[in-house]
């Protein structure tokens, strides 16, 4: 820092620089707070720090299970449960988890990087990427997948969940492997898979660099009841979203003509899916034994009696 306050003192006129310009930039190198980032960065290039754990909110909650019995009994232990739970508290260790489990260092290859070519084709140097994300066991990521070309794609993501709010994955990307292991091409095995797995998870990704939609506040009120496991043609049972007649939704993503994504305004949570008014419409506009075996979605129907 000395050294380019010194440079800037003796620059000379011959470099185009204008006299205001650097009074403005030698007062930003004088400020405090720029000299006290400048030592702190300096002190941390001194020595690496490296975290001592990446499963501490797991810890946590163990110690809440064996500890939370004995709170009638001392004041210090209700004391001490009530900090533990304290939402901030969980976040900043949730927070210190998710930087922990970070994965900085290069994967090691695997049989399908040593290829010199995938599906015939070289792939550039940044199309695989490296996530790191953390997460307990059962907890929904907010993903569905597809089969796409022998490979898992990401479907869609469901606004409010664990990845929307992380922001690393997007919609159309391939995943290649978890943890080290290659994925195949089973969503529902792979859904299983990320539900259980619970700490650091590691992914290879194909990414698709598509542009994020800003979506559009939308407010809707029911004139139905809905139940998504009484409903045969959603894609996935568990990432349905349960209304009853009158509730107030805001739909937050609308890009397929079929599933739209929705949240209760007044409970809140995470988003589900829910029939888009095209699909419904469609499905009441005929007859029940038309669409019954029409299979998992809406298939085409020809010469059928239709309501009037």
């Amino acid at each position: 820092m000395q050294q380019v306050l010194d440079n800037l003192t003796e620059l000379p006129s011959s470099t185009g620089a204008e006299e205001i310009d650097l009074i403005f930039l030698k007062g930003i190198m004088e400020n405090p707070i720029v000299k006290s980032l400048a030592k702190a960065h300096e002190r941390l290039e001194d020595s690496k720090l490296e975290a001592v754990s990446d499963n501490n909110l797991e810890l946590v909650n163990e110690i809440l299970e064996d500890i939370t019995p004995l709170i009638n009994v001392d004041e210090n232990v209700a004391e001490l449960v009530g900090i533990l739970k304290e939402p901030h508290f969980q976040s900043l260790l949730e927070a210190h988890d998710i930087v922990a489990s970070k994965c900085y260092e290069s994967p090691p290859s695997s049989p399908e990087m040593n290829n010199s070519s995938i599906n015939n084709q070289l792939l550039p140097v940044d199309a695989i990427r490296i996530l790191g994300i953390h997460k307990r066991a059962g907890e929904p990521l907010g993903v569905t997948f597809r089969v796409e070309n022998n490979d898992l794609v990401i479907a869609r993501i469901l606004h409010g969940g664990m990845i929307d709010r992380q922001g690393l994955l997007h919609v159309g990307d391939i995943i290649k492997e978890v943890n080290g292991h290659e994925v195949g091409n089973n969503p529902k095995e792979l859904q299983e898979l990320l539900k259980n797995i619970s700490g650091s998870v590691t992914l290879k990704i194909l990414p698709s660099y598509r542009d994020t939609i800003i979506p559009q506040q939308v407010f809707v009120k029911c004139h139905f009841d809905y139940n998504p496991y009484n409903d045969n043609l959603i894609p996935c049972k568990e990432a349905g979203l349960k209304f009853s007649k009158g509730e107030i939704l805001q739909i937050v993503n609308r890009e397929d003509p079929n599933w739209w994504q929705a949240s209760h305004v007044k409970e809140g949570g995470s988003a589900g899916l829910i029939p888009s008014q095209f699909l419904e419409e469609k499905r009441k506009a005929f007859v029940r034994r038309d669409w019954d075996n029409s299979g998992p979605f809406c298939g085409t129907i020809s010469n059928k009696k239709k309501k009037k």
